[in-house]
C-alpha cells in the first residue's frame, strides 16, 4: 500500500460540523448489538483469528528493555503458546505489527530479523512527544527521523491537542504535513488524536479531517494513556470523517482504535461496525488495526475454547 500524501488544506470541510451524540450512540447500538448476538462459533473463530492479524502488539512502558521487546516480537510472530497450532496454520497467523518507543525500534528490527519475520510484521514507533504531543515541532521531526532510521516502517504521531482545543486547524495541518514529510514516502503515518482530550465530538471529527488532509494513512483514537480511550461512538464519528474524505478524494484512510480493546468481544464489535459502515474491504491490516497489549491473551483463550467446541 502506497503511503498517503497531503492535499491542500480546505477549511470548508470543517464548517457547519454538527454531531448529535445520542444519535451516534443509538447508531452504534443498531449497527453492532443484534449482529454480535448472532455470531456462531465458526464465525467467532474467524473473528478471533482476524482480530489477531489486525493487532499492533504494543509495549510502551518506561522499563522496556531489549529482552522484553524480543519477547514481544516472538509473541507477535508466534501468538499461540501451543506451537502445533502454528504448524497447522503454516505460520500464516501473526500480528500486523509491533509498536514500541523510538529507542526500542532497533531492538524490534533485530528480533524480527532473527525470526525471519521482518518483512511480514511491521515495526511501528510512537513519536512526536508521546503521549503528550507537546514537544517543539523540530524535536518531534527529529524523533520521527530517528525512528525511521532505526528501521520503523510505521510512525504513530501524537497531535498537539492544544491546537485542537483552540481551533488552530491550519497550524495543526502544517505540523502534520511536516511530520508526513519527515516519514518519507515509504513509511506510513498514523495520527493519534487522543480523543479523550479533544474536548468535543465535533473537534474529533475536525481533527480527523485535518489529519487526513495532511497526509495521514491512519487516524488513531488514543495513546492509551488518557482517561477516555477507544469507544465505539467516537469510532463512528471518525468513520464518518473517513467516509466523507473518501467521497471527496477517493482515498481510503485507515482507522486504529487503541486503548480499551481488551477482549475478542470488544474487537468483534469494532469489526462489525467497520464492516457495516466502511465495508469488508476495510477489514485488512492496511486499513484497520487494533492498538493493544492485552487483547492477545483473550484471543489465545478464545481460540482454544472455540476450537474445542467445533
Amino acid at each position: 500500500m502506497v503511503a498517503n500524501v497531503a492535499i491542500p488544506y480546505d477549511a470548508k470541510q470543517l464548517s457547519n460540523v454538527r454531531v448529535n451524540l445520542p444519535s451516534v450512540v443509538r447508531s452504534v447500538d443498531l449497527l453492532t448489538s443484534a449482529l454480535i448476538k448472532r455470531v456462531t462459533d465458526a464465525e467467532l473463530l474467524q473473528y478471533t483469528l482476524r482480530a489477531l492479524q489486525l493487532t499492533d502488539l504494543t509495549t510502551l512502558a518506561g522499563d522496556d528493555t531489549e529482552s522484553n521487546v524480543a519477547r514481544l516480537c516472538f509473541r507477535a510472530a508466534y501468538p499461540f503458546s501451543n506451537l502445533a497450532a502454528h504448524a497447522r496454520m503454516k505460520g500464516k497467523v501473526h500480528t500486523a505489527a509491533v509498536c514500541v518507543y523510538p529507542s526500542r525500534v532497533a531492538d524490534a528490527h533485530r528480533a524480527l530479523t532473527a525470526l525471519g519475520m521482518v518483512d511480514r510484521i511491521q515495526i511501528a514507533s510512537v513519536a512526536t512527544g508521546f503521549p503528550s504531543g507537546s514537544y517543539p515541532l523540530e524535536t518531534s521531526l527529529q524523533e520521527i527521523r530517528y525512528a525511521v532510521g532505526q528501521g520503523a516502517t510505521e510512525i504513530d504521531i501524537v497531535i498537539d491537542r492544544s491546537l485542537v482545543l483552540t481551533g488552530r486547524w491550519q497550524e495543526l495541518y502544517d505540523e502534520i504535513v511536516a511530520m508526513r514529510e519527515a516519514c518519507g514516502d515509504k513509511v506510513h503515518l498514523k495520527a493519534i488524536l487522543a480523543i479523550g482530550e479533544c474536548g468535543t465530538m465535533v473537534n474529533v471529527y475536525k481533527a480527523s479531517m485535518v489529519a487526513m488532509m495532511a497526509g495521514s494513512d491512519f487516524i488513531k483514537t488514543s495513546t492509551g494513556k488518557e482517561a477516555v480511550n477507544a469507544t465505539l461512538p467516537v469510532g463512528l464519528v471518525m468513520i464518518r470523517a473517513i467516509q466523507k474524505f473518501y467521497r471527496i478524494t477517493g482515498k481510503k484512510i485507515g482507522l486504529k482504535p487503541a486503548g480499551g480493546v481488551r477482549t475478542v468481544r470488544d474487537a468483534i464489535a469494532w469489526m462489525i461496525m467497520i464492516r457495516e459502515t466502511l465495508g469488508e474491504e476495510w477489514l485488512k491490516p492496511e486499513l484497520f488495526r487494533f492498538g493493544a497489549s492485552g487483547l492477545l491473551d483473550d484471543v489465545e483463550k478464545q481460540f482454544y475454547a472455540v476450537s474445542k467446541r467445533l
